[in-house]
């Protein structure tokens, strides 16, 4: 084996290391900041305060989040046509928070709804979801994994979310609990012993290795099941905001954003501006 000179080696790591610091890839030496707003899209101010209050312990020195919600229609979107009326009042929350200022915006939704959308109008500012960023996360913590959903009408569209994202031989099971979005915090005993049921025949019977909360409005429970399974329970909430802070920092340290070629190219400003669509 050919030798390496140790100097050679060492000042190139030096020189590494002070263009690291110099150009503030380190957050914590430069004191990073992240703005996040948690968009919940559909009229969801009854949940602003209860999420914002279970995400803030969770971030990280620096981060400042925000919750807000659609503010007309439908107080959830367990259906198409719901989901559809309120796209265009989610993406324009979007496009505002950039103008703001902020550094992500998570769509808090495990149904993902517009994020593409989001991605291809906004130039500076990250984009996740709940739904997208679960299966990453619990790709990495296990082979296979289980989401625990609400009702049966949810399945189909996650299930292509599922292979859409690339995650189809990932998937163990859906299971659902009978619950719809208003129904999960309403008797919080009562949707432990459901979600944990449920979690539990993932795991032994689909052998689920990992557990995904398929709903944002199961935020809280992880906990418990956690301890009750013994395998990871991934909490969507939880999952979309720490992967925004993720994003924001390969963005600032990195400059490591969504493409802007093909998929996420943003539409032409002229033609923006002359069909008045930017408002």
């Amino acid at each position: 084996m050919r030798d390496i000179p140790f100097a050679v080696t060492s000042n190139a790591g030096a020189r590494i290391a002070e263009s690291v610091v110099e150009g503030g890839c380190d957050g914590e030496v430069t004191g990073m900041s992240k703005r996040i707003l948690f968009v919940n899209p559909f009229k969801g101010q009854v949940f602003e305060e209860p999420i914002r209050a279970f995400i803030v312990p969770a971030g990280l020195s620096g981060t400042e989040v925000d919750v807000t919600s659609v503010k007309r229609g439908p107080e959830h979107v367990e259906y198409h046509y719901y989901e559809a009326l309120t796209l265009l009042d989610t993406l324009q929350i979007i496009r505002r928070a950039e103008a703001d200022g902020y550094d992500a915006a998570v769509i808090g939704c495990f149904y993902d709804p517009g994020l593409k959308e989001a991605r291809e109008i906004t130039t500076r500012m990250v984009v996740t979801a709940p739904a997208e960023a679960s299966m990453h996360i619990a790709s990495t913590l296990g082979h296979t994994f289980s989401i625990i959903v609400g009702r049966s009408k949810w399945i189909p569209q996650m299930h292509e979310n599922v292979v859409k994202y690339g995650f189809k031989d990932r998937l163990a099971s859906f299971k659902p609990v009978g619950l719809g979005v208003h129904d999960f915090h309403r008797d919080e005993a009562k949707t432990a012993r459901l979600l944990t049921a449920a979690a539990k025949e993932a795991v032994e019977k689909d052998r689920a290795e990992v557990i995904i909360l398929g709903c944002t409005i199961q935020f809280g429970f992880y906990r418990q099941l956690q301890e009750e399974l013994g395998v990871p329970v991934i909490d969507a909430v939880l999952a979309s905001f720490k992967y925004a802070e993720f994003l924001i920092e390969l963005k600032k340290r990195f400059n490591w954003g969504h493409s802007k070629v093909y998929g996420y190219e943003s539409p032409p400003q002229e033609e923006m501006s002359a069909w008045n669509l930017n408002d």
